[in-house]
């Protein structure tokens, strides 16, 4: 079974002609389907559009927290063991979806990742986008093109036991590909927006990446805290190291009272960090532990387990 997850905020003049679109798409699917649009607190008339729609099942919001609490919603919610995301605001175009579907038999995927090759955004945020993928290839080593493409469709048992926060939706394949999953990618189309306003601000976008800081220690160093905290405490030290090792080459060789130098207060300041650093990765390192086994669970996935 597919579900498809759409958070809709203030997507009031959009919903309707989205619903239809995607039961278009799904006539011509041979399996069965659910379509969830998770009404993400708006304060337009959006649910009340949504209320006018068959079939469908709607998760109502409270307040608006954001997409990725709307995403997270929807996929505890669905039914399917194939999750289908994508936004409310018609960018995204469902004539993709077969083909993602295909794309994800055909290479044997986990997970497909959308790219919009040809983008109708704003020059800004177009640049600030490349940026960021960019910067979030180099620092978790995943080759996608595009990680703010909401066109995915992916296998739910891998995020079964997972929550997301923040601006997490946007990392989903990184948190998949931590726990095995494989991972392809398949331009897909967008459209220019035709109704309502953008709800991505530059903040937001500051926000990911300070996100991706924290993906990138949750799902590397979450079982191992000691080698990243360890890393930079040897870091720090080395750097004290350094400037003792200058100061020694200052005293003996230009014959300079070492007072009259900042390198005494170096060194101390980088021994106390990396003292601390290593003390902070010893408390991580306990405490990691200790929610590991007061929850009974474990930090790896298991994909299948085959008896012969």
């Amino acid at each position: 079974m597919i579900s498809v997850v759409v958070p809709a905020y203030n997507e009031e003049k959009n919903v309707a002609e989205l619903h239809k679109r995607l039961m278009e798409v799904f006539r011509n699917v041979e399996e069965k389907f659910e379509i969830i649009i998770v009404a993400n607190g708006s304060k337009d008339n959006t649910l009340a559009e949504l209320k006018k729609l068959s079939p469908i099942k709607i998760v109502s919001i409270a307040y608006n927290i954001g997409q990725t609490a709307g995403i997270d919603a929807g996929i505890h919610a669905a039914s399917g063991d194939l999750i289908f995301t994508m936004d409310a605001d018609l960018q995204n175009d469902p004539a993709d979806i077969s083909a993602m579907l295909n794309k994800m038999k055909e290479g044997n995927c986990d997970i497909v990742v959308g790219w919009r090759k040809e983008r109708q955004d704003s020059f800004g945020r177009r640049l600030f986008s490349s940026f960021a993928n960019k910067v979030t290839r180099t620092i978790v080593g995943l080759d996608i093109h595009d990680y703010g493409c909401a066109m995915r469709v992916f296998k739910k048992k891998y995020l079964e036991d997972v929550h997301l926060y923040g601006v997490m939706h946007v990392f989903i394949p990184v948190i998949m590909a931590s726990r095995g999953a494989k991972v392809g990618e398949m331009v897909v189309h967008h459209r220019e927006r035709k109704a309502g306003t953008t709800h991505y601000t530059f903040l937001h976008m500051v926000t990911d990446i300070a996100d991706l800081v924290t993906i990138k220690f949750l799902y590397t160093y979450a079982v191992r805290p000691m080698v990243f905290f360890g890393t930079l405490a040897l870091s720090s030290l080395g750097i004290a190291f350094l400037a003792v090792l200058a100061s020694v080459i200052i005293k003996m060789q230009l014959a300079i009272n070492l007072n009259q130098t900042p390198l005494p207060v170096i060194s101390a300041l980088f021994v106390i960090l990396g003292f601390l650093l290593f003390m902070l990765g010893f408390i991580v390192e306990i405490l990691i532990r200790i929610y590991y086994e007061a929850r009974g669970v474990t930090p790896y996935k298991i994909s299948e387990v085959i008896e012969r």
